[in-house]
C-alpha cells in the first residue's frame, strides 16, 4: 500500500522532480489534438481539392466528348449536303431533265433548311438557273475559288463565308458547277442535339475570334472550361468551340458543401474541445498528483498511527507510523482479515466484540483503550479513536483509526498519582504538625473532664457517700469524653494514613460543620470569628477526609493571613451554596493582607509560600485533592479586602458522568 501511494504520487509536484523526458511527454501529448486538427484540415482539403480536380477532369472529358459529338454531327450533315450535290451532278450528267432536278433540290431544301439555294453554273462561273429562283439582285457569278478548283477535283469545294453563309460546289460532266448555299446559324441550330444545347453553347469563330455562327439558350460561364476543335475542313480557318452554361448552385451541391464544411467544422470544435479539456485534465492530474504526494507526506510524516478497514475489518491501509508502532511491515497488514497479528491474547474476545460492535453500529467517531502486542511480543497500551470512512459519494465504507502509544504516557500518569498521594499524605502530616496544639487542646479537654469525673467518683467512694445513680452518672461523664477523645484520634489516623480515595456520597454541610468545630480552638487562640453561611445544596461523591483536609488547609491559611500584619476585621466567612450549572460551590473567604500580584500567578505552585517557615505545599496539594474529585480551585480578591478562595465540586449526579466518560 505504501509502494502503491509513492507511485500514485509520481508526478509534477512539489514534493516529486521529473525528468526531461517526462516533461518533454507531456508537452507531446498536448500537441497531439493540435496535431489532429491539423491533419483533418488537411484531410479535408486533400478530399476537396481531390473531388474538385475529380470532376474537373470527369467534366473535361466529358466536354471534349460532346464536343467531338457536335463536330461529327455538323460534318455528317454536311456530308449529306455534299452527297446531294454528287447525285445531282450524276443525275445531270446522266440526262435528267431539268424539271427533275429541281423537284429533287426542292425536296432536299424542304427537308433541310439549313440548305438555302441550290445553283447551276457554267464553265465560265455564270448562273444558269437556281432553286429557289433567283431575286433579281445576285450577280450570279460563282465564286472564283469553287470555280477554279471546282472544275478540276471531283470532290465538293468550300468557298467562303460571307454573311453566315457559306457555299460549296461540285463540277458537273460538261463543263459546269452545281453549289449549295448553307446557312451556319439554321445548321446550329436543327442539328445540335438537344442534350447538347441544352447544356452547352456552341460557337463556330474563325481564327481571329470573330464569332460566324452560335448557338446558345442562356448565358456562358466565362470562367468555365471550354473545348474547341478545328472545323477546317470543311470550313476553311474555323474552329468550332463548346461552352458550358452559367449553372446556379444545385440544392443537392450546396448542401453537401455545406455538410461537409459543417462536419469539418464541427470535428475542429471537437478536437478543440478535446484539446482544451485535455490540457485542464492534465493540469487537474498534476494538482492531484501534487495533492497526493503532499497528503503521502504528512501521513508518512505523522508520528501517529493511521489504519483504515473496510466493515469486515479488512485492513485497507497503514501508514510508516503504525507499522513502526506495531513493527510489522505494511505487505503483512494491508489486505487481511480478523484477527491481526498485533492484538492481545488477552483482549481477543473483546478485540472480535468491538469490531462486530462496530460493523453493526452507526456511522459515529469512537475511542477506546486497548493493548497491541508487537511483533517481538512486548505488550503496549494505545489509544484508538475510530471515525467513519466516507468515499466521494457520501457513502459509509469502512473506519478510519487513528492510533497513539500511550504506553508511557500512562506510565507516567500511575507515576503521578503516586507522587500526588505521596504528597498529599506528605500535606496531611505538615498540616497535623502545623494542628499540634490545636490537638493537644482538643485532647486535653476531654482528658480534663474524664480526670474531673474520676477525682469526683473517688472522692465520693472515699467519703462511703456515691451511692448508685450518682456513680452511675460519673462513669457515662467518663465513657462520653473517653469516646470525644477517640474520635478525635480516629480523625487525626484517618487524615495521616496512606488510603485509596473513597469516593462516597457526602453532605457538605455536615464536613463544613465538622471542620469548622475542629479548627474552632485554634481560631478563638488568633482572635479569628469562622462564620458559616450554609445553602441548601446537593450532595457530593468525594472523600470525606481529603474535602477535611482541602477545607482544613484553606481556612488555617485565611487565618494565618489575618492573623499577620493589619486585619480589615476578625471574621472568617465559609459560605455552601449552588452554582447556575448546578455545582456545589464553596466559597472560603478571609480579610487578611492579601495575596501581592507578583504571586498570584504561582500561587499554586509547589514550594510556592507568603509564610516565613511555609512549605509552599498546602495550596498545591489543595488544588490536586479537588482535581482529583473532577473540581477546580480558584481564588480573587476579596470585596474589601482579603482573598477568596472558590472549591467548585460536581454534584453526585454529573460526577457518575463524568466518571464513566
Amino acid at each position: 500500500m505504501l509502494r502503491e501511494g509513492k507511485e500514485k504520487a509520481a508526478g509534477e509536484s512539489p514534493w516529486v522532480i521529473q525528468d526531461g523526458w517526462t516533461t518533454s511527454r507531456v508537452d507531446l501529448l498536448s500537441l497531439v489534438p493540435l496535431a489532429a486538427i491539423l491533419a483533418l484540415v488537411c484531410l479535408v482539403a486533400a478530399f476537396v481539392w481531390v473531388v474538385d480536380r475529380g470532376e474537373t477532369e470527369q467534366h473535361r472529358t466529358k466536354l471534349a466528348t460532346d464536343a467531338l459529338w457536335v463536330e461529327q454531327t455538323l460534318r455528317f450533315q454536311l456530308s449529306i449536303d455534299e452527297d446531294m450535290l454528287a447525285r445531282l451532278a450524276l443525275d445531270a450528267a446522266g440526262g435528267a431533265s431539268v424539271q427533275v432536278l429541281e423537284a429533287r433540290e426542292r425536296l432536299h431544301i424542304a427537308s433541310n433548311p439549313e440548305v438555302l439555294s441550290i445553283a447551276w453554273h457554267d464553265a465560265a462561273g455564270r448562273l444558269i438557273r437556281a432553286v429557289p429562283g433567283l431575286s433579281g439582285d445576285e450577280d450570279g457569278r460563282l465564286p472564283g475559288l469553287i470555280l477554279r478548283t471546282g472544275l478540276v477535283l471531283s470532290r465538293p469545294v468550300y468557298g467562303d463565308i460571307a454573311d453566315d453563309t457559306v457555299s460549296f460546289g461540285l463540277a458537273v460532266g460538261g463543263g459546269g458547277v452545281v453549289t449549295a448555299t448553307v446557312s451556319l446559324p439554321l445548321l446550329l441550330d436543327r442539328h445540335i442535339p438537344w442534350w447538347i444545347a441544352e447544356q452547352y453553347g456552341v460557337r463556330l469563330a474563325d481564327t481571329g475570334g470573330t464569332t460566324l455562327a452560335a448557338r446558345a439558350r442562356r448565358a456562358l460561364d466565362a470562367e468555365a472550361l471550354s473545348h474547341s476543335i478545328s472545323f477546317d475542313p470543311p470550313l476553311r480557318g474555323t474552329v468550332l468551340t463548346i461552352t458550358p452554361y452559367k449553372r446556379p448552385a444545385g440544392f443537392l451541391d450546396t448542401l453537401l458543401v455545406a455538410v461537409i464544411a459543417s462536419l469539418a467544422l464541427f470535428a475542429i470544435m471537437a478536437l478543440l474541445t478535446l484539446q482544451r479539456s485535455a490540457r485542464r485534465r492534465r493540469r487537474a492530474e498534476k494538482l492531484l498528483q501534487g495533492e497526493i504526494a503532499f497528503r503521502h507526506s504528512m501521513e508518512e510524516s505523522l508520528t501517529v498511527g493511521l489504519r483504515a478497514k473496510d466493515h469486515e475489518g479488512r485492513i485497507l491501509y497503514v501508514n510508516s507510523a503504525f507499522c513502526k508502532l506495531v513493527d510489522w511491515p505494511a505487505e503483512d497488514l494491508v489486505g487481511r482479515l480478523p484477527p491481526m497479528p498485533y492484538w492481545s491474547p488477552d483482549r481477543m474476545q473483546e478485540t472480535l466484540g468491538r469490531q462486530a460492535a462496530l460493523a453493526a453500529g452507526q456511522a459515529r467517531p469512537q475511542a477506546f483503550e486497548t493493548g497491541f502486542r508487537r511483533r517481538d511480543g512486548t505488550m503496549i497500551d494505545v489509544q484508538v479513536f475510530e471515525a467513519p470512512l466516507i468515499d466521494a459519494a457520501g457513502v459509509h465504507r469502512g473506519w478510519m483509526g487513528s492510533v497513539i502509544d500511550i504506553t508511557e504516557a500512562k506510565r507516567a500518569a500511575r507515576a503521578a498519582r503516586l507522587q500526588d498521594e505521596a504528597m498529599a499524605r506528605t500535606g496531611r502530616l505538615v498540616t497535623l504538625g502545623e494542628m499540634a496544639s490545636t490537638l493537644a487542646h482538643e485532647l486535653n479537654q476531654p482528658l480534663s473532664a474524664i480526670a474531673g469525673y474520676a477525682t469526683g467518683a473517688l472522692n465520693l467512694l472515699d467519703q462511703r457517700q456515691a451511692d448508685g445513680a450518682m456513680m452511675r452518672l460519673a462513669v457515662e461523664k467518663v465513657a462520653t469524653q473517653a469516646g470525644r477523645a477517640g474520635q478525635i484520634i480516629r480523625r487525626i489516623q484517618d487524615l495521616v494514613k496512606k488510603r485509596e480515595p473513597r469516593l462516597d456520597p457526602l453532605s457538605l454541610p455536615d464536613v463544613i460543620g465538622e471542620t469548622v468545630g475542629f479548627l474552632g480552638a485554634e481560631a478563638r487562640e488568633q482572635r479569628v470569628v469562622i462564620e458559616t453561611l450554609l445553602h441548601p445544596a446537593p450532595e457530593v461523591r468525594a472523600d470525606r477526609i481529603l474535602i477535611q483536609q482541602v477545607l482544613i488547609n484553606l481556612i488555617r491559611n485565611g487565618m494565618e493571613a489575618m492573623a499577620e500584619g493589619r486585619r480589615q476585621g476578625d471574621t472568617l466567612s465559609v459560605t455552601l451554596d449552588t452554582t447556575a450549572e448546578g455545582d456545589v460551590r464553596i466559597e472560603v473567604a478571609d480579610l487578611g493582607h492579601g495575596i501581592e500580584p507578583a504571586l498570584a500567578e504561582h500561587v499554586f505552585d509547589a514550594f510556592t509560600s507568603t509564610k516565613p517557615h511555609g512549605m509552599g505545599m498546602g495550596l498545591n496539594i489543595c488544588r490536586t485533592l479537588v482535581e482529583l474529585h473532577r473540581g477546580q480551585l480558584t481564588f480573587r480578591r476579596g470585596a474589601v479586602a482579603g482573598t477568596v478562595f472558590t472549591v467548585i465540586l460536581p454534584a453526585q449526579a454529573k460526577a457518575a458522568e463524568l466518571a464513566a466518560e
